[in-house]
C-alpha cells in the first residue's frame, strides 16, 4: 500500500497545517488571535468613524488600511506592555525569544501573544478587557475631536 504524504492521520488536518501538536496549538493560537484582533480594531476603528460622523473604512483605501494596521499594532504593544508586569522569569524568557524572532513587527507581536495566550490562564478575559479599554479610549477620542471642530465651526 502506497502512503499518499497529503492524506495525514487526522481527516480534519490541512496537510499545510504544521505537524506537531505544540505547533499546530500555536498556528491555531495566532489564527484566533489575528481574528480577535481585526476585529477590536475594525470595531474600535468604525464605531470612532461613526463618532466623528466620518464615513466607514474602505479595504481598499491606503489611508484606511495604513490607520488599521496602526490601530493592530498599537492594541497589542499596549496589551503586552499592561501584562508585561505580573509575568513569571520563565514567561518573559518566551516573550523576548518571541519579540526577535525573524519577520515583520505585527508577526512578532503576534507571536508574544501566542505566547502570552499560552502561559496565562487569564489571558482571554484580560484580551476582553483591554479591548474594551481600547474601543472606548478610540470612541472618546473621536468624541472630543468632534466637540472640538463642533465648537470651531459653531456647532457644537
Amino acid at each position: 500500500m502506497m502512503h499518499d504524504p497529503h492524506f495525514g492521520t487526522s481527516l480534519r488536518r490541512d496537510p499545510s497545517q504544521p505537524g506537531g501538536l505544540s505547533a499546530r496549538i500555536d498556528a491555531q493560537l495566532r489564527e484566533r488571535l489575528e481574528e480577535a484582533v481585526d476585529f477590536v480594531c475594525l470595531d474600535a476603528l468604525v464605531q470612532r468613524r461613526r463618532a466623528l460622523a466620518l464615513p466607514a473604512p474602505s479595504a481598499d483605501n491606503p489611508q484606511d488600511r495604513e490607520e488599521f494596521t496602526r490601530s493592530v499594532q498599537t492594541f497589542l504593544e499596549r496589551m503586552k506592555t499592561a501584562l508585561l508586569p505580573d509575568l513569571s522569569a520563565e514567561t518573559r524568557a518566551k516573550v523576548a525569544a518571541a519579540e526577535t524572532a525573524p519577520g515583520a513587527e505585527e508577526a512578532r507581536l503576534l507571536g508574544v501573544h501566542v505566547v502570552l495566550a499560552r502561559d496565562l490562564p487569564d489571558y482571554w478575559q484580560r484580551f476582553e478587557a483591554a479591548r474594551t479599554a481600547y474601543t472606548a479610549e478610540q470612541v472618546a477620542s473621536g468624541g472630543e475631536r468632534r466637540g472640538v471642530l463642533g465648537r470651531l465651526f459653531g456647532r457644537g
